[in-house]
């Protein structure tokens, strides 16, 4: 997951970006083969598009041309890799018996039909057995935790959550050889120079022997580790915690924990200051300024009725997240919610981080509810949402199923139009009443 500018994961439940792409296990959307497609009414209108054009280099025919020209790909790497101090020797080597991953071309563009409701995503990643392997396991490595948060000033129950969600404490770290991913990643498909990168930095890994090739496993776009780090990210950030010479992210859990920290503190974080706080939004609440963009110093909420569910706000500065609107928990999320984003640009997955890092801290579940009764949207219908907001004028961009903050804006002003709470939460229910609407 994975990772603190590692790599841009594909969820469609928040709109993952790119620096961190693939973790050993993505249980940020899921596939349902027992969830039936809901159709929809002929629009009214004209609809938008519906489909972005597949990419010039994903198409069969570019991959087949990719995979038979992939060997001379890998010889014009060569000189790149030699300008970096890896020998001619070690990267024939490393590279002359590499063959193409041909599958994992299909998991970079796979996009899922349904995608998990944040309460169920979250109950998958906080899960009591996870919270208690996260106790069992801070205990055991308490002294590292110390002197990690002595050293960088981060949370040490932030680190054992991120170690616990990316790699559920070490046990799923990926099988893939990321050596072989990241080739086949820099010389196939539609983001080769992102991945020549990616490709080069493992090459540079292995030949300063800090990690050797048998355990350089991860997973499919090359996030590999206890904590999953991109090989560019572990070259900027990766840190030798127990002093042995090597930065081993791998096997050596100090060096994996430090360096999650130190990449959290290079991207941000606030010693102190929590990674956020759930809230009581009061009645009537103006739904607009629960966005990103909307940040105010909590005497500021707190004028406007927004209270704190356990205890005082502190004196900080932060915006409101209402993941699933008006009947659900509401957050005040501070600058530190905003770097565990720079491990992962989901809301879901760091509030996941920042709820089990609380519980395994000893705090209590969430106290608002959840409305576990509602519908997500599936693909499909998300796309035939942003048709209909498309066909009454109210978003203009591409309907693609990515719910973005344009697309947030368009529902919000639907709902607002039509007498509902405009907190652009998007169900079954909304999309039930545009069908039926004339």
């Amino acid at each position: 997951m994975k990772r603190l500018t590692n790599v841009a994961r594909v969820c469609a439940l928040a709109g993952i970006s790119a620096s961190l792409m693939a973790c050993a296990s993505d249980p940020v959307s899921t596939q349902s083969f027992n969830e039936p497609v809901r159709t929809h009414n002929n629009l009214p209108g004209k609809p938008a598009n519906t489909q972005p054009a597949t990419h010039p280099a994903m198409t069969q025919q570019a991959i087949a041309q990719g995979a038979a020209n992939f060997r001379q790909c890998i010889a014009g790497i060569a000189p790149h890799a030699a300008q970096r101090g890896i020998s001619h020797a070690i990267y024939n080597r490393e590279t002359r018996d590499l063959e193409p991953d041909l599958k994992i071309l299909e998991l970079m563009d796979r996009q899922p039909e349904f995608t998990k409701a944040v309460w169920d995503y979250i109950d998958t990643l906080v899960a009591e057995r996870r919270i208690e392997k996260g106790r069992e396991m801070f205990a055991q490595y308490r002294n590292v935790f110390q002197r990690i948060e002595q050293t960088y000033g981060i949370d040490p129950y932030v680190v054992a959550a991120i170690w616990g969600i990316e790699s559920n404490f070490g046990a799923n770290r990926g099988d893939r050889d990321v050596i072989r991913s990241t080739a086949t990643l820099a010389c196939i498909g539609r983001r080769q120079d992102f991945f020549r990168a990616e490709f080069l930095a493992a090459m540079e890994i292995v030949a300063r022997g800090d990690i050797a090739r048998e355990r350089f496993k991860g997973s499919w776009a090359g996030a590999f580790g206890q904590t999953q780090f991109m090989p560019t990210t572990f070259r900027r950030l990766a840190v030798d915690f127990n002093g042995d010479g090597r930065r081993d992210l791998v096997d050596t859990v100090p060096d994996a924990l430090a360096s999650t920290a130190n990449n959290l503190s290079r991207n941000g974080w606030q010693r102190g200051l929590s990674w956020g706080y759930e809230v009581k939004l009061p009645r009537g609440f103006n739904y607009n300024l629960a966005n990103k963009n909307v940040k105010k110093s909590t005497r500021e909420w707190a004028s406007l009725g927004v209270q704190r569910v356990r205890g005082q706000l502190p004196a900080t500065q932060g915006y409101i997240l209402a993941p699933a609107g008006a009947r659900g928990p509401a957050f005040l999320m501070t600058q530190n919610f905003q770097t565990i984003l720079r491990y992962n640009p989901a809301d879901a997955y760091a509030l996941a981080i920042g709820h089990l890092a609380d519980r395994i801290r000893g705090g209590g579940p969430f106290e608002a509810g959840w409305p576990r009764g509602e519908q997500v949207l599936s693909r499909a219908e998300r796309i035939e949402l942003q048709e209909r907001l498309s066909a009454l004028g109210l978003y203009q961009g591409t309907a693609d199923g990515k719910f973005d903050d344009r697309t947030r804006e368009a529902l919000a002003a639907y709902q607002r139009q039509n007498g509902m709470t405009p907190d652009a939460f998007a169900t079954v229910a909304v999309l039930e009443r545009q069908r039926t609407s004339r």
